[in-house]
């Protein structure tokens, strides 16, 4: 069997990393078994999925690396889905219901209220053609259920949770069509997961009871049941919700406001949730063969956000200029190697510019102290070793060591209290700028 897997974004809203590790456990299940990633637009809510959304999908997950093999809009599958529900009215398992959202939800209380599951009763079921009369002269539209065969249990041996079992008593007959008509997920997901040969349905574990409602439906529409996967959540590290501050903006905002790499994204991603370490990775594909659904912990997956930023240096760090080339166009291959060492971030360079080319302010409290180290700069080209030298000369001269000798170098030459090493920034200042920073 060749393996088929589908990633399901709404256009209704931006990537969030909940959604790319959804899509990446499935593009590396794909890839591992050469198997077909499917990028499945489902834009059933027309009213707010936009063309902006999608565009934003796809722009993001081809930053990522993860490109899909085929892809698909629900949008340009409706007729296929009405024949589906003509289908399931026929055979009696899709039925009208006319109760309000109120009215349901003070059924759901009244249950909950006697210790019973909140169940729908079903209650559509028993409608007298005189009581749906009423209902269509009162303008009410109905909502459509599946009918669920009960009583059952559906079970199937899950690649992550192992041997998973619903008894279906405990669940609703689930809503797949709204008073106006709109398709919710369930349907049409599973007609085209059915249609375009789903292999593996691969997804959260909130998704578990809506999988058993799916097995069914898939028996009833004449399709194969796929197999499933279904992974633990993800939360903050403390177990807080994830959140702006813990790690849940979107992905444009990772990548266009925190300035991070797409690897540090994928990287932990792929890892984050199992029983590997978090490693930094410059490619996909260096992660498709370690692939093993065995891997993936049964515990809540813990996001911490300084792990992206710990994972973009180290990527920074090992990324030949060739890489950052074109994105670079200021600095050259010698002044990559020199201040790639100090990178968190690329959008760092533009700092190390500023004060490698200037304007800078330089910072001098004592002007006497400033020009006789100016003296003592050693003549000659400046190389990586002449900060050793210098500074060797001053605290031998001058009496001065520790903070007393580095920090007042640092201010005067960079304007800044913190940064880079001084013996690599010092060759790429170069001695002119140098001494001019040093006039007092």
């Amino acid at each position: 069997m060749s393996v088929k897997v589908r990633f399901a974004p709404s256009p209704t809203g931006k990537l969030h990393i909940g959604n790319i590790r959804a899509a990446l456990v499935n593009w590396l299940f794909a890839k591992q078994q050469n198997g077909t990633f499917v990028l499945r637009i489902d834009d059933t809510d027309v009213q707010r999925s936009t063309q902006e959304n999608e565009d934003a999908i796809k722009a993001d997950l081809t930053w990522l690396g993860l490109e899909w093999d085929e892809t698909f809009k629900q949008s340009d599958r409706f007729e296929r889905y009405n024949e589906v529900v003509v289908a399931l009215k026929e055979a009696g398992r899709l039925y009208p219901c006319y109760e309000t959202a109120e009215e349901l939800d003070v059924k759901r209380k009244i249950q909950m209220g006697r210790g019973m599951p909140p169940v729908y009763d079903r209650s559509a079921l028993t409608l007298s053609a005189e009581e749906i009369a009423a209902f269509e002269a009162d303008k009410r539209k109905p909502h459509w259920r599946f009918k669920l065969d009960v009583p059952a249990r559906v079970e199937w041996d899950d690649l992550i949770r192992g041997q998973v079992s619903i008894d279906m008593a405990s669940v609703s007959d689930p809503i797949l069509i709204r008073e106006d008509g709109s398709f919710l997920y369930t349907l049409p997901s599973v007609v085209d997961d059915s249609d375009y040969g789903i292999t593996h349905i691969v997804r959260g574990e909130d998704h578990v009871t809506n999988s058993a409602v799916q097995v069914q439906l898939f028996d009833a529409v004449g399709g194969n049941v796929p197999q499933m996967a279904h992974f633990a959540l993800m939360t903050g590290k403390g177990g807080e919700g994830l959140s702006k501050r813990h790690g849940a903006m979107s992905i444009g905002e990772y990548r266009d406001e925190a300035g991070l790499e797409p690897m540090s994204i994928v990287s932990l991603m792929a890892r984050v949730g199992t029983s590997e370490p978090i490693e930094a990775f410059t490619a996909p594909d260096s992660l498709v063969d370690g692939f093993d659904f065995g891997k993936f912990s049964r515990s809540t997956a813990k996001l911490d956000p300084a792990d992206l930023e710990m994972l973009n240096a180290k990527i920074l760090h090992t990324l030949p200029y060739a890489a950052v080339q074109s994105k670079l166009s200021n600095v050259n291959e010698e002044m990559w190697a020199a201040i790639q060492p100090n990178l968190n971030k690329l959008s760092d360079v533009a700092d190390l510019l500023k004060i490698i080319n200037g304007p800078v302010t330089p910072i001098i409290e004592d002007t006497d102290h400033i020009a006789k180290v100016r003296e003592l700069l050693p003549v000659g080209t400046v190389t990586p070793e002449t900060w050793a030298i210098w500074t060797s000369v001053i605290k031998e001269e001058l009496g001065v060591k520790g903070k007393a000798l580095f920090k007042p170098l640092r201010q005067a030459l960079t304007g800044q209290e913190h940064g880079p090493e001084m013996a690599v920034l010092l060759p790429l200042i170069g001695r002119d700028r140098i001494l001019d920073r040093l006039a007092t």
